[in-house]
């Protein structure tokens, strides 16, 4: 794969960039917190197939012309310069290449794709039409992740000595998400592309990128655990990996079926630790609300501090997210988070935990996947 960033020519908006949101559905209600109040942004159009939901979401931008397609939005003649793609995985080659090709820069819902073939003819795309592709990642956003990057980039911790990850989907608790929701999902598993490492996993991978670079190698055991007939989930699941600079890590991944879990959003427990030489840092939770302890907590030379008062709303991590983006399109410069390049490596070492428990938990380098 020829995997080079999309076009470097880009021109920064001097005027509120015109942004158009792509699929209304649940996730909706997060991403479009970046656009609120936002002076450097117009939206200026809603498009999805379902009269209900362009309904409910006009509410929230009433000067917006509503469509049912992006056909029908390019077809319009209304000026848009971005668009936020939110739609089901199976559709982003399609969405995605379509607004590139109607010339307009795109903030695209993780993962970017389901394989590397797809994921090259949308970066061919953003090349040809000259056109920004960002995937975005608002796990980068949440500030005790924020936080516990600056704690190991300082070296209070001393030489890493490993990272884990514990993350425990459960079956009670988070708000109501709409049945087409799960079917994409499910339908999504049956293609190999499970719900808790392929999906919500990215943003584990991502996060391990951002912390400690790329990774070289990655072995993995992917489990399947049935929840009513028909239905599979991809846990109990390990994934082990080891990054350039030699740093491990390790993520299990469990499913609690029956237990309550108190979130406002993803019935999802999310806890990262960092060991280092001298001590550990570690992020209590995310998504959900598990451990009531502080979000952040550091551990060093006998004596362990508590952060209290970081944002450790997860939402606030999508509207940061948002405003990143769109504060780029005024200025052009410093990291997208991610890139097409980045976003490329995050699918790649998520391929790469496929490939490898399909071989009995190989070690799979995830560049050797073409």
């Amino acid at each position: 794969m020829n995997e080079s960033a999309p076009p470097t020519s880009f021109t920064p908006f001097d005027r509120p960039v015109r942004a158009a949101f792509v699929g209304l559905g649940r996730i909706y209600d997060l991403n479009m917190r970046g656009y609120v109040d936002n002076d450097d942004v117009h939206v200026v159009a809603i498009v999805d197939p379902s009269d209900e939901r362009r309904a409910q979401r006009q509410v929230d931008w009433p000067e917006a012309r509503a469509f049912r397609s992006v056909e029908e939005l390019a077809s319009s003649g209304l000026g848009v310069d971005a668009v936020e793609v939110l739609l089901p995985i199976a559709l982003h080659e399609e969405g995605v290449t379509q607004c590139l090709d109607n010339h307009w820069h795109v903030n695209l819902q993780k993962p970017m794709t389901i394989d590397l073939p797809s994921a090259q003819r949308i970066l061919d795309a953003a090349r040809a039409n000259d056109r920004q592709l960002r995937v975005m990642e608002n796990y980068l956003f949440y500030e005790p992740l924020r936080k516990l990057k600056e704690v190991v980039d300082s070296g209070a911790l001393g030489t890493i000595s490993g990272y884990h990850l514990k993350m425990v989907a459960s079956g009670r608790g988070g708000w109501e998400v709409p049945g087409d929701t799960y079917q994409h999902q499910f339908e999504q598993a049956q293609l190999g592309r499970g719900t808790l490492l392929f999906d919500d996993g990215w943003h584990k991978l991502s996060t391990a990128i951002w912390l400690f670079g790329p990774i070289r190698e990655v072995r993995a055991w992917v489990g399947s655990t049935a929840v009513v007939p028909g239905v599979e989930i991809d846990a109990p699941t390990t994934v082990l990996w080891e990054h350039v600079n030699g740093v491990r890590g390790v993520w299990d991944i469990t499913l609690a079926v029956d237990m309550y879990l108190r979130s406002d959003y993803y019935s999802n427990d999310e806890r990262w630790e960092v060991t280092g030489r001298r001590g550990f840092a570690r992020v209590n939770r995310c998504t959900g609300r598990g451990l009531q302890q502080p979000s952040l907590e550091i551990y060093l030379d006998g004596e362990t501090r508590a952060f209290h008062a970081l944002d450790d709303d997860w939402a606030s991590s999508f509207r940061d997210s948002g405003r990143h983006w769109l504060r780029w399109l005024h200025h052009g410069e410093g990291p997208l988070w991610w890139g097409a390049e980045e976003a490329t490596h995050v699918l790649r070492v998520a391929l790469a935990a496929y490939e490898s428990s399909t071989y009995g938990g190989i070690g799979v380098d995830p560049q050797s996947l073409g």
